[in-house]
């Protein structure tokens, strides 16, 4: 009899226990909990699954590198013409000749001047303008349209005009340059101040903030992601308005160098400006980022 009851509470216990992951010994959770834990668990997968993910070291340079590293193989291995496309070393090595002789130094710096005083006045004008303009109803009246006419007008072709105004020297090209920078900044930030919400409006009343605050504590952050996208897009204008403007009635700059290049049929020279303007793009808007991130790091966003 003894040896009966020992058999049956040992079976007894055997069928209490159930195995868990790993552990023979662990009891079995409770079949509510199972049945709460298994949908947030697969909720957490899917949320998982939508993210982009985590953001690669250097990723920017990643497109870059990949194009440089399929321009050598290709001209490494005779698949390019290289009177149309030199090979990277031969850029290169016009690039430090250039530099050697001073040719180099000498337009860069006077495209960063012509750039960087265009790219200040156009900053100005469009920020101006946009507040004017967003937090004004007199002064939407006054700017909006007219602004919306000079964005419908080819900027380049303003350049005779201006050229007939202005004469032939840096006051124009700086002049083409702001106009290039000042609308896709006025138009961002203008369409950022016009899409706050009202209710954030209706709130301040209530607080009783005063006009300054309001602007310090309501517009300016509202603004700044609209306003971060015009200033990218400002800062390329600039360099894609000089590629044309150091190419008219110029005696230096990147522009005119490349423009030389041309009537001699050096195709080296002309990649050495290309890659130059390239180079100074990607850094700009990086810069611009890099602060984007920094001004705004309250923010969560997809790609944070």
């Amino acid at each position: 009899m003894t040896t009966t009851a020992a058999t049956t509470t040992a079976t007894a216990a055997a069928t209490t226990a159930v195995p868990g992951d790993g552990d023979t010994g662990r009891t079995d959770e409770p079949s509510g909990a199972t049945e709460t834990a298994a949908p947030a668990r697969r909720a957490t997968r899917r949320r998982r699954a939508l993210s982009p993910g985590k953001r690669l070291p250097a990723s920017r340079l990643i497109g870059p590198v990949l194009f440089f590293a399929l321009w050598a193989g290709a001209s490494a291995a005779g698949q390019l013409d290289t009177n149309a496309i030199p090979a990277p070393w031969t850029v290169l090595s016009t690039a430090g000749r250039l530099w050697s002789d001073g040719t180099l130094s000498t337009d860069i710096l006077t495209s960063l001047q012509r750039a960087g005083s265009g790219f200040a006045l156009g900053l100005t004008a469009g920020v101006v303008l946009a507040l004017t303009a967003g937090l004004s109803r007199v002064g939407e009246a006054l700017i909006d349209g007219t602004v919306q006419l000079n964005r419908a007008i080819p900027t380049l072709g303003l350049i005779p005009l201006f050229i007939l105004w202005l004469g032939i020297g840096e006051t124009f090209k700086i002049a083409i340059i702001a106009i290039v920078v000042y609308i896709p900044i006025y138009l961002n930030l203008y369409s950022a101040l016009s899409g706050i919400d009202h209710r954030f409006v209706e709130l301040a009343e209530v607080q009783g903030l005063s006009k300054l605050r309001f602007i310090r504590e309501i517009v300016i952050p509202g603004a700044l992601p609209g306003f971060f996208v015009g200033l990218r897009l400002g800062v390329t204008g600039s360099w894609l308005g000089l590629v044309v403007l150091e190419q008219i009635n110029a005696t230096s700059g990147l522009g005119y160098l490349m423009f030389q290049a041309q009537n001699y049929g050096q195709t080296d020279v002309i990649l050495v400006g290309l890659l130059i303007y390239g180079i100074f793009g990607l850094v700009s808007d990086s810069a611009v980022r890099l602060i984007e991130r920094r001004v705004l790091s309250w923010r969560r966003t997809l790609n944070s």
